[in-house]
């Protein structure tokens, strides 16, 4: 093994601590941008196949209460050859009230255990605090 200095070695020999700290500064720069460029090009992909899908699940929640409706009403056909057409409206009313209470209820209690982000919000206090110690530690 020869004892030649490799060529990262030889800059750093003739190169002051500034121009190194410059150039790593300027390289961090540049990667920085760089991913930057690969975020926003990645977000816009992915926003745009959400978008599609959001799109096909609208669709899809209009096909499924059209499919409600129609069965509804199919419901309301039916009971009506056996308690008469308005007491069979009254029924699949009543039945859909029921539904619709119970999912309100559901949706209430998941909405009330919601706690938001509470440990985002116990560091977020914490940094006027570490800004002021950083401040003393100046002085």
């Amino acid at each position: 093994m020869t004892d030649m200095p490799t060529p990262s070695q030889q800059k750093a020999a003739t190169t002051s601590v500034g121009e190194l700290v410059g150039e790593v500064s300027r390289d961090l720069s540049e990667l920085m941008r760089k991913e930057l460029e690969l975020a926003k090009a990645e977000l816009a992909d992915s926003a745009k196949k959400a978008g599609a899908g959001a799109g096909l699940l609208g669709g899809a929640g209009y096909a499924a209460m059209m499919t409600l409706l129609f069965l509804s009403i199919a419901l309301w056909w039916a009971l009506g050859t056996l308690v008469g057409g308005g007491w069979s409206g009254v029924i699949v009313a009543v039945l859909w009230a029921i539904i619709a209470g119970v999912l309100y209820a559901v949706g209430m209690k998941r909405i009330k255990s919601v706690r938001g982000a509470p440990r985002t919000v116990e560091t977020v206090k914490e940094i006027p605090e570490a800004l002021k110690r950083n401040e003393e530690n100046r002085s």
